[in-house]
């Protein structure tokens, strides 16, 4: 089971993002930066470089809060708003998440860790995209 050292750092991060309806991909290219926060608690930070489908780039920030349990690992928003939850092992499916009327389901592939993905899957009225998240250390 990994655990909040197994985190800590600086990680390189590549992002596919997949939009279902207009068959169009936005790319993320930067460095994601888990840092201490408390007691099992890490700061997820990102930045980089966002590619839209027509060329423009834009930077790109996001943050999130990881708090470690004996077992599970609870994501929430900067703000405080939880996000969901999973098991730091192998291919491991997280909580979904209802934002409105918009659903994302995720799914962690921590198998060839240091090596490890983010996929989430995200649904609604207005948005039907896959996300492709790949790490690895920077």
């Amino acid at each position: 089971m990994l655990g909040p050292d197994d985190f800590r750092g600086t990680w390189q991060v590549s992002r596919v993002i997949a939009d279902a309806a207009s068959g169009t991909q936005s790319l993320f290219a930067g460095i994601a930066e888990f840092s201490e926060q408390g007691t099992d608690q890490l700061a997820y930070r990102e930045q980089g470089q966002m590619t839209l489908p027509d060329g423009t780039t834009l930077a790109a920030t996001r943050g999130y809060q990881w708090t470690f349990s004996k077992d599970r690992v609870w994501v929430g928003f900067e703000e405080g708003q939880p996000f969901h939850d999973f098991s730091p092992q192998g291919h491991e499916d997280g909580t979904e998440h209802l934002c409105i009327n918009d659903l994302y389901r995720v799914r962690y592939d921590f198998a060839a860790f240091p090596v490890w993905s983010a996929t989430y899957r995200v649904t609604g009225p207005r948005k039907d995209y896959n996300l492709r998240s790949l790490y690895h250390r920077g």
